[in-house]
């Protein structure tokens, strides 16, 4: 069979418009997740829901001024130079590998580092960056991190450290962008995405809903990613968390089936990806995840905390997935020697 003929390639493509995607998202809703649910099935496994868990490994003191983000010094309430969260120097190795591995012993199979910075310096501190995700890699994980710009030396160095994934997020679309950063340019997000693509490392990168971005906005940034050879390996949709004191505050809360028309446009313009259901899924119902699983959803965040934010409780993670017939392997015994 050739490969135009071939049903699990004939939906790949990187030359959508966005007034294409824009169709897709406003269709009739049963009908979209309808049209995303086969076209999950057809390349993934629907039972396969990737836990991955986050640790914030430098917290708090951003010079980046996102205005979604409690971590960024320049808003209001923010001690100077601070941010609205404590900032705290970069965890030892040691630490994190421990967090990693009661991770590990709780079902995550994925374990994501952050580090607020603008771009990481070459020294000690990016070297001890390398020796987390090696011994995160040495647990049989997967690992990501998101650490703000990366030059092409930094990229190939976290590769040959065995870097699975490079989390860099686009946010929103490009014409919406100056709206919530001044302080990093839509290009050189692209540049860093380009320079890990060429180091051989995983992509990940998505956005975020309900910073006042219209629907052409969203349609505009799933665009700029499905347009992209290959697609990321991961798309994380995340809904704001809107924290006193940033910008964002006073947006309101994002419609649960918003998400799902994401979840499910992500799905459908990029079929093999992780869409990764992220940030605010805290605030959803079990009903209303289980339908952005449904719309093609298939990673989550898995753990009490995202970076500064929280998120569902593991319990309910692993109930809710067991009632959709998902097992998560949770070893108490490993926890309690992780602890």
């Amino acid at each position: 069979m050739s490969e135009a003929a071939d049903p699990q390639t004939t939906d790949i493509r990187h030359d959508w418009s966005v007034a294409e995607i824009r169709a897709i998202h406003d269709l009739p809703l049963m009908d979209l997740v309808f049209r995303a649910a086969e076209i999950h099935r057809r390349h993934n496994d629907p039972a396969d829901i990737q836990r991955a868990s986050l640790l914030s490994i430098k917290t708090g003191g951003c010079p980046e001024d996102c205005a979604y983000c409690p971590q960024s010094a320049h808003h209001k309430g923010a001690e100077k130079g601070q941010g609205l969260v404590p900032r705290e120097r970069l965890m030892a190795v040691e630490a994190v590998l421990s967090e990693a591995r009661a991770a590990k012993a709780a079902g995550a199979q994925r374990f994501c580092m952050g580090a607020a910075w603008r771009q990481p310096k070459d020294g000690p501190e990016f070297d001890a960056v390398l020796a987390m995700v090696r011994g995160v890699r040495g647990l049989g994980m997967e690992a990501c991190v998101t650490l703000g710009m990366l030059t092409p030396s930094q990229a190939g160095r976290l590769a040959e450290a065995g870097l699975t994934s490079y989390n860099h997020n686009l946010d929103t679309g490009p014409d919406f962008y100056g709206d919530i950063i001044s302080t990093r340019t839509y290009d050189a997000r692209l540049r860093t995405l380009e320079n890990v693509r060429a180091a051989g490392i995983g992509v990940c990168c998505g956005g975020i809903v309900g910073m006042g971005e219209g629907v052409t906005d969203r349609a505009a940034m799933l665009q700029v990613l499905a347009n992209h050879a290959p697609h990321p390996e991961s798309v994380p949709i995340n809904a704001l968390v809107a924290v006193p004191g940033t910008p964002l505050e006073d947006q309101p809360p994002v419609d649960p089936f918003d998400l799902v028309r994401m979840c499910a446009t992500a799905r459908i313009t990029m079929p093999r990806a992780r869409v990764r259901l992220s940030a605010g899924r805290k605030g959803l119902s079990r009903e209303a995840q289980t339908l952005c699983f449904l719309a093609g959803a298939n990673s989550i965040f898995y753990g009490e905390r995202l970076l500064t934010t929280p998120n569902a409780g593991e319990d309910a993670d692993v109930a809710l997935l067991a009632d959709l017939g998902i097992r998560v392997p949770v070893a108490p015994e490993a926890l309690a020697a992780a602890e």
